[in-house]
């Protein structure tokens, strides 16, 4: 019985490390392609300091990475035992805002410049030169990034900076693709199309799809013809412009949907209260 209950724990930490990569490997690649920092890294940084998402930091205060407030902290605030005694924390209003915490914590702390001098592909260095820099006081950091790395094969996203996504070997084939929309692909709706049709025929999951277009959890499921379908996650900011002059009344949700751009990233550049907000012609919305 004991050995029985010590592999189901095991199948079940596994289980919740997959679902967290799941769930968030485009934020860590996104931040890859603007930062430069290894989405292995990330990845596995968030899956060791968060407890793949279930410690109490991460759960109710969005907190994936272990960052403590520091002098020029003014955002939220949690406190916490670590090394020292009710320590501070930062708090995030989303995961996808501890994610991008995260990046900006190593691009602008001294500390962790040299990271950026190795090669992307060379998570083992990057692993080192976290735990060099001080990242945590564990002496084993490094090794236990490296495992979580190799255990879940977290290299292959990093492969994604230098090689095309899989879906973009779609677009000779299928000439109802276009790349007209910040960049990514997306495909126009047609008579019949569903979001389940559209994920089979695109090598995605019905989950994936729903949560490129923000259909799963604003109820949005009904396909129009020429409505616009994502093939891959949106961008956290606009590649062609810094906002826009609303041409008609919209809502956030419309704009992330035309312009290519995360409905989070949106609502929090323009402080909007709701996706669903009617915003009026001739309101600027900033898209970066």
């Amino acid at each position: 019985m004991l050995m029985f209950t010590a592999f189901q724990s095991l199948a079940s930490g596994l289980n919740n490390r997959l679902e967290y990569v799941e769930n968030y490997n485009s934020y860590a690649i996104e931040n890859m392609r603007i930062y430069k920092i290894p989405a292995s890294i990330t990845l596995a940084q968030g899956i060791l300091e968060s407890g793949s998402g279930q410690s109490e930091l991460a759960r109710k205060s969005n907190n994936h990475f272990g960052i403590k407030c520091g002098s020029y902290w003014t955002g939220g605030k949690t406190y916490h035992d670590d090394d020292a005694k009710n320590e501070c924390f930062r708090t995030y209003n989303s995961v996808l805002e501890s994610y991008n915490d995260h990046s900006e914590f190593l691009t602008k702390n001294k500390r962790y410049s040299e990271l950026f001098l190795l090669n992307m592909n060379d998570y083992k260095a990057w692993a080192k030169g976290l735990s060099k820099a001080g990242y945590a006081t564990n002496p084993n950091y490094a090794s236990r990034i490296i495992s979580i790395i190799e255990d879940l094969k977290l290299y292959t996203f990093d492969e994604e900076i230098n090689t095309p996504k899989p879906i973009r070997e779609y677009i000779s084939s299928q000439s109802r693709i276009v790349q007209t929309v910040n960049d990514l692909n997306i495909v126009k709706v047609k008579e019949g199309d569903t979001y389940y049709k559209l994920a089979k025929r695109f090598g995605l999951t019905l989950r994936q799809i729903h949560k490129y277009n923000n259909t799963k959890q604003y109820n949005q499921e009904i396909l129009k013809t020429d409505d616009i379908v994502y093939l891959e996650p949106k961008r956290f900011r606009s590649k062609h412009n810094k906002f826009i002059i609303l041409s008609e009344n919209s809502s956030p949700i419309e704009i992330s949907q035309l312009h290519g751009v995360r409905l989070n990233s949106l609502m929090r550049k323009n402080h909007f209260p709701s996706p669903d907000e009617q915003l009026r012609k001739g309101e600027k919305v900033f898209l970066r």
